[in-house]
């Protein structure tokens, strides 16, 4: 997108419709919010409410779908939220024209409706029950609400592996195969996907411009994600950036107990990141102890049992969320349809430490009379640290002067 931005072009449609002419001049704000994980994207509408036209007119009826792309013209603007009205409310102020707002969100609503108890397991004859694949359970939850699931390839063979290993140890272990079923219970459908998709290393994600619109939930992988999508430059195009390392309250590692009832012996499973090499660590020991060789200061002990076919589930779905917000920033731009939840930016001109990729965990998308601006909330990420610093655009500075950092980085 190399047009100036001089003139930004907003697309509202209803019902699958263009809004009139006449709505679209009422218009005084849009602001599109877009997310990984369990909290549904978010549309706010809000209208000048001459003569109270816009108070009960039928286009804001709950449940109404509507639409959202923005982008800049003559280029065809890109869509950003397909979803349903699931709110209004109405402003009569004692001085001033009346105001109306109109609030949306995508269709993950519907998962967050429901909480049904069950579980998910397969009978077998001779064996007892074994466990339902996450491979399966996800989509089906996507598909009773109306959804379609659309898995990445890697983040499916990962689940495949995962699952397998599931079902051998519960062949291998009959006591713990109720640990590794899938129970729902006092949890929403939306909660338990949500779940399901972290002990995978999946992020929730909906694809608001693929067809068909607004219906679309990715299971994603990050890490089959690391091509940026937009380059930004602190002095340029990047408006404002703020950075934040922190080591305080991180998980150095992650152990667990695993009981192997063949041998009446008890392991314990270290798994912790080495943050100098960039590499993860593995440490077994018999009995329960701390594992020796790691030099991480803090550490979370899982006070549960689990399997060795269980244990990798667990550890991954508890230590990778805690390893990728150790780094974290927030920054704006001008306005740009492309920035949304799940991409990946480069950014350049902050450093090396701060410069880089890094993904998008939420992206803000306002315009008013001030003009068509985007926020955006980032996360530097592990996947990330196996790509050279100098491929990501991230250079040392040192005395005010860019240089490249050392070939070792």
């Amino acid at each position: 997108m190399n047009t100036p931005h001089y003139a930004p072009e907003m697309r509202l449609t209803f019902r699958g419709r263009p809004a009139p002419a006449v709505l679209r001049g009422s218009v005084t704000e849009v602001s599109c919010v877009t997310g990984l994980g369990g909290d549904a994207d978010r549309l706010e509408i809000s209208l000048a409410n001459e003569g109270l036209r816009w108070l009960d007119h039928p286009f804001f009826a709950l449940d109404t779908p509507v639409g959202l792309a923005l982008g800049y013209a003559p280029h065809e603007p890109l869509s950003l939220f397909q979803g349903q009205v699931v709110g209004t409310d109405a402003d009569f102020p004692a001085d001033g024209m009346a105001a109306f707002r109109v609030v949306a969100q995508d269709r993950r609503t519907r998962l967050a409706d429901a909480s049904p108890a069950r579980w998910f397991a397969a009978p077998l004859p001779r064996i007892g029950v074994l466990p339902v694949p996450d491979l399966l359970v996800a989509p089906y939850l996507a598909l009773e609400h109306g959804l379609i699931p659309a898995v990445d390839r890697l983040g499916a063979v990962l689940a495949a592996l995962l699952g397998a290993a599931d079902i051998a140890g519960s062949v291998e272990d009959p006591t713990m195969r109720q640990r590794v079923v899938r129970h729902q219970q006092s949890k929403t459908t939306l909660k338990f996907l949500q779940q399901i998709a972290t002990e995978n290393g999946w992020e929730l994600l909906m694809e608001h411009d693929l067809e068909p619109r607004g219906y679309v939930l990715r299971l994603m992988s990050p890490e089959a994600y690391l091509t940026p999508e937009v380059t930004l430059r602190y002095g340029g195009s990047l408006r404002e950036f703020a950075p934040r390392t922190s080591s305080v309250g991180q998980v150095a590692r992650i152990v667990a107990r695993v009981w192997r009832p063949e041998v009446r012996l008890e392991l314990t499973v270290g798994v912790g990141y080495d943050w100098d090499r960039q590499k993860l660590a593995v440490d077994i020991a018999p009995g329960f102890g701390l594992p020796g060789g790691f030099q991480g200061k803090e550490m979370v002990l899982v006070d549960e049992p689990v399997t060795l076919a269980s244990a990798p589930r667990l550890i991954l779905g508890k230590l990778l969320p805690l390893l990728n917000r150790r780094t974290t920033a927030k920054g704006s731009c001008v306005g740009d349809p492309r920035i949304r939840a799940g991409r990946v930016l480069q950014i350049e001109g902050v450093g090396e430490t701060f410069g880089g990729l890094w993904r998008v965990v939420s992206a803000q998308h306002t315009l008013d009379t001030g003009g068509y601006r985007t926020s955006f909330d980032l996360r530097k990420e592990i996947w990330f640290d196996g790509i050279r610093r100098p491929a990501q655009g991230a250079t040392r500075i040192q005395g005010g002067l860019l240089t490249l950092p050392s070939p070792d980085r």
